[in-house]
C-alpha cells in the first residue's frame, strides 16, 4: 500500500479530483491510501438532487462551498473538524459492497485510541449507537475506492444548518439523505489529540508501525491534471446542480405586500415550467415573468441576471426583488 499525501489542501473538489485520478491513472495493481479535510463544504451523493438536499441561504450567507461526488449515497456537511479517508484499490470482484474490508483497518485503529466504534448497517460507523463516518465506494475500469467520514471535531450545529432545506416541497426521484444522530470522535478518545495528530495515528497504525511508509510523490504535472479534472467535474454548475434528476418545486411566502405560491418544474437544473400565483397587488402580468425565466439554471445568481432592470413593483406591487428571490430560489 502507497500513501498519497496531499498536504493537507482544504479543497474539497482538488481532493476528489486527486481520488479520481488516482483511481484511473495511477498504477492498477497498487492499493492507495489518502486522508483529505476540508473547508466548510456540502457534499451530495451522484444520484442526489441538489436542490432537495441544501439549504441555499445559509450555505450562500456562510460560502459553503457545495459538490457531487462520484459515489452514491446520501448529502454530507463536512469543515475541517472532519478527516475522511480513502481506500484506491483494484476491483477483485469482491470488493464493491464489502465496507467490511475498508473499514476494518480504521476500526482498529480507533479501538487502539480508546474508540469502540463498529461497522453497523450496511455501511456506517458508529459509536454508542451515533454516527462517527459514512462510507461510499465507486468501480470503474477494474479499480475501486472506498471512502469515508470520520467526525473528528465536526462543528455539529452547522450539520443540520446547512444540510435543512427551506420550506419548499421538493418531488423527484433523487435519492434522499437519511439523518442520523452523530458525535465526534474527539469526546470519546482516552487521550485528547489535535486532528493532525489523529491522522498521523491513523497513518501508522494501518501501516502497521512501518518506520518509512512508502508515499507517491505527486508531480506538478499530476497537479495540472488534477486541477483540469476539478474544473471540468467537481467546479462544474451542470455536475454539480445539473446532473439532479428532474423535479417540482412548490414554494410559498407571505410579505406585507402578499402572498406568492410558486409552482415549478426544474429538469437538469433549467427552469422548465413556473406558474407564479398570489396575492400580491401588481399591474403587470406575471405571465411575463414565468416566460422569462424558463429556460434559466435554477441558480440564484442566474436568475438574478434575468430579473436585471425588470421593474418587480410592477408585478408584485409592494413586494421587493429580495422578497421575490426567496421565492425563486
Amino acid at each position: 500500500m502507497i500513501y498519497i499525501n496531499n498536504r493537507d489542501v482544504l479543497d474539497q473538489t482538488l481532493n476528489f479530483a486527486l481520488e479520481e485520478y488516482a483511481l484511473k491513472y495511477l498504477d492498477i495493481n497498487e492499493t492507495y491510501l489518502m486522508f483529505y479535510r476540508m473547508a466548510p463544504t456540502v457534499i451530495v451523493g451522484r444520484n442526489q438532487n441538489t436542490a432537495e438536499e441544501i439549504n441555499r441561504d445559509y450555505i450562500r450567507a456562510n460560502k459553503v462551498t457545495v459538490t457531487r461526488r462520484l459515489s452514491g449515497g446520501g448529502a454530507v456537511y463536512n469543515d475541517p473538524g472532519n478527516l475522511s479517508f480513502s481506500f484506491i484499490a483494484k476491483d477483485d470482484g469482491d470488493s464493491f459492497n464489502n465496507y467490511r474490508k475498508f473499514t476494518e483497518p480504521v476500526i482498529r485503529a480507533l479501538h487502539y485510541m480508546g474508540v469502540e466504534a463498529r461497522l453497523e448497517g450496511r455501511n456506517d460507523l458508529t459509536l454508542d449507537g451515533k454516527k462517527i463516518s459514512g462510507n461510499a465506494q465507486f468501480v470503474t475500469q477494474g479499480r475501486i475506492f472506498s471512502h469515508g467520514t470520520l467526525l473528528f471535531d465536526v462543528n455539529l450545529d452547522h450539520v443540520s444548518k446547512a444540510l435543512h432545506p427551506d420550506a419548499a416541497k421538493y418531488e423527484s426521484k433523487g435519492i434522499k439523505s437519511v439523518r442520523s444522530r452523530v458525535t465526534n470522535i474527539r469526546e470519546h478518545l482516552t487521550k485528547d489529540m489535535t486532528i493532525q495528530q489523529f491522522r498521523e495515528t491513523l497513518l501508522h497504525y494501518i501501516f502497521e508501525g512501518q518506520e518509512k511508509i512508502p508515499e507517491y510523490q505527486i508531480t506538478d504535472e499530476d497537479w495540472t491534471n488534477i486541477v483540469d479534472i476539478a474544473n471540468k467535474r467537481y467546479r462544474n454548475w451542470d455536475w454539480v446542480y445539473g446532473k439532479s434528476p428532474e423535479f417540482n418545486v412548490q414554494k410559498a411566502k407571505r410579505f406585507p405586500g402578499g402572498r406568492i405560491d410558486l409552482r415549478m418544474n426544474v429538469k437538469k437544473s433549467v427552469v422548465e415550467k413556473m406558474t407564479i400565483y398570489g396575492d400580491f397587488f401588481g399591474a403587470g402580468d406575471v405571465t411575463d415573468i414565468e416566460k422569462l425565466l424558463v429556460g434559466t439554471k435554477y441558480d440564484r445568481k442566474a436568475i438574478e441576471e434575468k430579473l436585471n432592470g425588470v421593474d418587480v413593483h410592477k408585478y408584485f406591487g409592494r413586494i421587493s426583488e429580495e422578497e421575490l428571490l426567496s421565492v425563486l430560489i
